[in-house]
């Protein structure tokens, strides 16, 4: 019996990856195409012209070219005809997001923007608006705005509106020009379904963790926005047209340019965009409340789902319906995860960790006095401040790589220890732990060390893609009951996603390294207050 076969589109930081998983959670194929300029940090691609510190960027033809080119690799891995693929699922990271004319050009494919930084887009991690993040989280907070309290109280330096309001206060050309302001994870689906600008799909799921948007009161006041700056106000009312839909609800069908481009068949369904991490929960099978699912690559994010809403401070987001329906996601992040490994990594001159590894295991807990404190990037939760850096403290004549090693691992596993004591205080409850992504099959003493500071199991789930195989199990459903034979995202996600008992990787924490912890954890927490407040 020939089962359908659902195709998902995975955006990452570095890559896409594109898979070709049947009804029967059997997987066809998956390619990965890099893209060609990367992750923009330095320069920007032919002009040369240097960028500020705390950029960074991405050229938007790269996400079409890369697509392309892996779905038709994965179609050739496969062997099969277009005509067995029933539906496209996006996934995509966020907030990442750019300006376009309003028939969707990018602004910088323009040349009177093309060396124009602001123009490009701005990739999730772009740090640049921390002057304009601090003033909207300082005049909702003198408003007493509701909407804080979805998302811990603050609003988030990687997120939509701030990144925005940068634009506009610093390149106001550019936003002048900008006729349509939206993700890239919808940019990208509007490319492959076509249609006019105020018919282009917006994801409930990036609108509602990236851009504060509800189902019950739609996004923040105009009253709001005109005390932050009334540009930003006309933007919000003239610049964001489109629909809101929710991940697995069709966006449209492919286009026949598109079709032609990718070696797929036109008119086929394609699902509304979510975001990466997001698309995790799904391609996991974790579709019951208090499972956290925790998508660890260049950084970590968190996912989870629950019955309830709670007011946590700190928490990232709280979205009704946000990540499946009929429940409330929750979700919450680590911003250099490994990022902060491969900063490690040059720093020593590794080529991999391979060889300090096994003697950082070695190390008794505390990697012999030796602590750190992983904000290279920032602190996403709980602190929510871009602004805060990274240390190591203990060091001595005697320390090597491998307590550098094993105390960078800690301090990751502390800061997660951190967001699950703050979810379960407000009154979330997990139960369950499960971690995905590329980190936990290729470092297997990470996730040991995690596990031994939650003091809790934790599954690896088999799959190393996670977030694509939630893109095609939400591109399944969006290809309807009748091609696909699912009702529901949840009943498609347990087919198609969920580990078979004999498949499943459970780490086990050991009892004498968790005692030690439970001991050293208190000590960390000292040393972030401590680090945060000598950098206020």
């Amino acid at each position: 019996m020939s089962h359908p076969i659902s195709l998902g589109l995975d955006f990452g930081t570095e890559s896409v990856r594109a898979i070709l998983v049947d009804t029967q959670g059997k997987q066809w194929a998956i390619a990965e195409t890099s893209f060609a300029s990367g992750q923009i940090t330095d320069t920007l691609p032919g002009c040369g012209k240097r960028l500020p510190a705390q950029y960074a960027l991405q050229c938007p033809g790269d996400w079409i070219e890369s697509a392309a080119t892996a779905t038709r690799a994965a179609i050739e891995e496969a062997g099969i005809g277009p005509d067995r693929i029933v539906g496209i699922g996006v996934d995509f990271t966020s907030c990442t997001m750019l300006p376009t004319t309003i028939d969707g050009t990018p602004l910088c494919d323009l040349d009177t923007f093309k060396a124009t930084p602001l123009a490009w887009p701005k990739l999730w991690k772009h740090h640049g608006a921390m002057d304009q993040t601090e003033h909207m989280n300082e005049i909702a907070r003198q408003r007493g705005e509701s909407f804080l309290l979805r998302y811990g109280g603050t609003i988030g330096l990687e997120w939509f509106f701030p990144k925005m309001l940068e634009t506009i206060q610093n390149a106001p050309e550019v936003a002048e020009a900008a006729e349509v302001w939206l993700e890239a994870g919808d940019w990208f689906v509007w490319q492959l379904v076509g249609g006019a600008a105020d018919t282009l799909t917006r994801s409930t799921c990036q609108a509602g963790y990236k851009a504060m948007w509800s189902a019950a009161d739609g996004y923040p006041s105009t009253d709001y926005f005109t005390a932050v700056d009334p540009r930003l106000a006309e933007s919000v009312a003239n610049r964001l047209p489109g629909v809101m839909r929710s991940p697995g609800e069709v966006a449209g069908t492919l286009s026949s340019e598109m079709a032609t481009r990718f070696g797929l068949a036109a008119g086929t369904p394609v699902s509304t965009a979510i975001i990466d991490a997001h698309s995790a929960v799904p391609g996991v099978g974790a579709a019951d409340a208090g499972t956290l699912v925790m998508v660890m690559g260049t950084s970590s994010c968190h996912m989870l789902n629950a019955v309830t809403m709670a007011d946590v401070p700190g928490v990232a987001g709280v979205v009704e319906g946000g990540i499946l329906p009929g429940m409330f996601g929750y979700e919450t992040g680590q911003t250099a995860v490994g990022d902060a490994f491969a900063w490690l990594g040059r720093l020593l001159g590794l080529e991999s960790f391979d060889s300090i590894s096994e003697a950082a295991m070695q190390l008794p807990p505390g990697a012999d006095g030796v602590m750190c404190m992983d904000w290279m990037n920032g602190c996403r939760t709980p602190l929510m401040d871009g602004s805060v850096r990274g240390a190591f403290t203990g060091l001595g004549l005697e320390h090597g790589p491998e307590h550098l090693y094993l105390a960078l691992m800690e301090a990751s596993a502390f800061g997660l220890r951190w967001i699950v004591e703050m979810l379960r205080d407000g009154g979330v409850p997990i139960h369950r732990f499960v971690a995905t992504g590329g980190l936990p099959h290729h470092n297997r003493a990470f996730v040991e060390v995690y596990a031994d500071v939650l003091g809790a199991e934790i599954e690896i789930h088999p799959t190393t893609q996670g977030p694509a195989m939630g893109a095609a199990v939400l591109g399944m459903f969006a290809a309807g009951s009748k091609a696909s034979g699912f009702e529901s995202i949840a009943s498609a996600a347990s087919v198609m996603a969920s580990a078979p008992q004999d498949r499943q990787t459970i780490v086990r924490p050991r009892a004498e390294r968790k005692e030690t912890y439970d001991l050293l954890y208190p000590k960390y927490r000292q040393l972030a207050h401590a680090i945060a407040k000598s950098q206020i």
